[in-house]
């Protein structure tokens, strides 16, 4: 018999959609402002590394990486990886995305307490990324042999309760970089007062896909909890 979960209906799907729809404004906030070129012509290397020294922050490499929007700062290796589009670009779109990540770089330098909670927890949350849903479901298929087993699976749950606890650390950072970059490109007079609006609008849309990430580990999260907790009534 053909069957619904509503739980995913009424809670992830909308999330799901969400999230959709997050993705497919960055992108075309992108490729619009990716089209109004900056008066100084000066590209998303530069611009990352006119904020980095604004900053005081020096020794943090700027490489290119395949790939469209594949922009990020990897603080292992300390280095900026910007996409083609965006290290060559010299438009408002390509600022923006290379002052973001530039905005990490800083924000690891003055040992800014999220991204520093943020990189502590990531070790533990790939482990119960991976554990999360092994354990809920060892837990239900062997509550069959008695309610005490249940707690296999509610450990499951707490496991992929540390996603939602990444995704959450994860909202202020993305939005201080931001606010590191504007201020940046402002003080530096990278972007006229006019320009600036671009790079705004790019970094807007791009925050909100984290938004949206969270919505959707948070949503699963519930889903996952409402079915574990039903094994207890279900007994």
């Amino acid at each position: 018999m053909f069957y619904i979960d509503w739980t995913y209906v009424v809670l992830v799907l909308p999330a799901v959609i969400f999230a959709m729809w997050a993705s497919m404004r960055v992108n075309r906030t992108f490729e619009k402002y990716s089209k109004q070129i900056s008066a100084r012509r000066m590209t998303g290397a530069e611009a990352a590394e006119r904020v980095l020294r604004s900053n005081g922050v020096y020794g943090v490499r700027i490489e290119r990486v395949g790939g469209k929007l594949t922009d990020h700062y990897d603080p292992k290796a300390n280095v900026i990886r910007l996409s083609e589009g965006v290290y060559d670009g010299i438009s408002t779109a390509a600022i923006g995305v290379a002052a973001h990540e530039a905005g990490h770089a800083v924000q690891h330098a003055q040992n800014y307490a999220p991204i520093k909670v943020r990189s502590a927890i990531v070790p533990v949350t790939n482990i119960g990324s991976k554990l999360s849903m092994p354990l809920i479901v060892a837990g239900i298929l062997l509550s069959y042999l008695g309610p005490k087993y249940a707690l296999i699976a509610y450990a499951g749950v707490a496991a992929f309760g540390l996603c939602v606890l990444f995704q959450l650390v994860t909202l202020p950072t993305e939005f201080n970089a931001s606010s590191r970059a504007i201020k940046a490109i402002e003080d530096c007079g990278i972007l006229s007062s006019s320009e600036i609006e671009g790079s705004k609008k790019v970094l807007s849309a791009a925050a909100l896909t984290y938004v949206a990430a969270l919505a959707v580990t948070l949503m699963q999260f519930i889903r996952l909890f409402l079915m574990v907790s039903s094994l207890n009534r279900r007994d």
